[in-house]
């Protein structure tokens, strides 16, 4: 009895340890792929600011124009 009984303990020791490995793997991956997520959040916000900076550019040069045609003008 004692035998059979410290055998389904091992037996579940080394199934807990190997499902301990799969959950740390799926941990690993989540982490993994949250910083990836992370990295693409901040190059889509770098991407935004400099887009943002060349429509003001934009604006900018546009209205020069403007005022330059109507100093023309008159």
């Amino acid at each position: 009895m004692v035998r059979t009984l410290a055998k389904l303990l091992a037996l579940a020791a080394a199934l807990l340890a190997l499902a301990g490995c799969g959950l740390a793997e799926t941990g690993a991956t989540a982490a993994a792929g949250a910083a990836s997520a992370a990295q693409q959040a901040k190059q889509a916000r770098q991407t935004e600011a400099k887009v943002r900076q060349q429509i003001d550019a934009a604006y900018r040069q546009d209205a020069a124009r403007r005022k330059a045609a109507e100093a023309e003008s008159q």
